[in-house]
């Protein structure tokens, strides 16, 4: 099933809504929606799962407002998606920009409706340089994507596709994977794809990732051209205490599609492990 929520500001959120069991929940990256999951979705609600996904505002199906395009606006967005649903014992799965919304969704709302966390090529704890994050990338790198936006977004999807998902390194990617990604990247709204890149580089997240007191499994390749795995995933798993870090060999950011067969391995694994007293 596939529903429309509204959300505190009269933004209407597109969800979709597979299965029955414990529930699911996953955040896209950028500039996807949540179809971008439906290899994951249909694997783990085959499993028995509830799996429930919802399109960023401003990006897929949901409404197009000019404001509310920051990572806390995003993660009361997924608050008001799990409470509406009354989802409780769920698991949250982030992948880039949606790792970042549910590390602050977490940070702004607590665990007391989540069971475990999973982070895939994501966001935190801060991509842009900073004197508390040296490892990051200059302000120079997201004006660059900024001005390419602005000059020609279609072509800007285009160029950006093949780091996004290796095929400039060697992996094996279709043409319809990367028209795919052009065509989310042209239906999402100029305004949001535009003001999400202040939100995805520039969002401090190092205390967000502190807060963490659940189950979490970090997964990211080490050839990761969008988001550097070692400003990523190796500090997420340093600065959230107990997590598992699992490094793709060779796998880019775009890994849920090309790497899905390991990772819904891996998900239904995590999900499946009984949660230790204590942890």
């Amino acid at each position: 099933m596939s529903h429309m929520m509204k959300m505190k500001d009269g933004t209407h959120i597109y969800y979709k809504d597979w299965g029955q069991g414990q529930p699911i929940v996953f955040s896209h990256g950028w500039p996807l929606d949540a179809d971008a999951w439906e290899d994951q979705m249909n694997f783990l609600a085959s499993h028995g799962f509830r799996c429930v996904a919802h399109d960023r505002r401003g990006h897929g199906r949901s409404s197009q407002p000019f404001t509310g395009n920051d990572l806390d606006t995003y993660a009361d967005d997924l608050n008001t998606v799990v409470h509406e649903l009354d989802l409780h014992d769920c698991i949250h799965v982030g992948h880039s920009t949606g790792g970042g919304e549910v590390a602050r969704y977490i940070a702004r709302h607590g665990t007391t409706r989540v069971a475990k966390a999973v982070l895939v090529s994501a966001i935190p704890p801060l991509m842009l340089k900073a004197p508390n994050n040296p490892g990051g990338l200059p302000i120079s790198v997201f004006d660059g994507i900024r001005d390419a936006i602005l000059k020609d977004r279609s072509q800007f999807w285009k160029d950006l596709s093949p780091m996004f998902y290796g095929s400039n390194h060697g992996i094996k990617v279709s043409e319809g994977v990367h028209e795919n990604f052009w065509l989310a990247g042209q239906i999402a709204g100029l305004p949001a794809v535009y003001q999400c890149v202040k939100a995805f580089s520039e969002t401090d997240q190092y205390e967000d990732l502190k807060k963490f007191d659940i189950p979490t499994l970090i997964v990211q390749g080490d050839d990761d051209q969008i988001v550097p795995f070692a400003n990523a995933g190796k500090l997420q798993a340093e600065l959230i205490q107990g997590a598992v870090l699992k490094v793709y060999k060779g796998a880019p950011h775009g890994l849920p599609t090309t790497h899905k067969d390991m990772l819904n391995a891996d998900l239904l694994a995590f999900i499946e492990q009984p949660a230790m007293a204590g942890v």
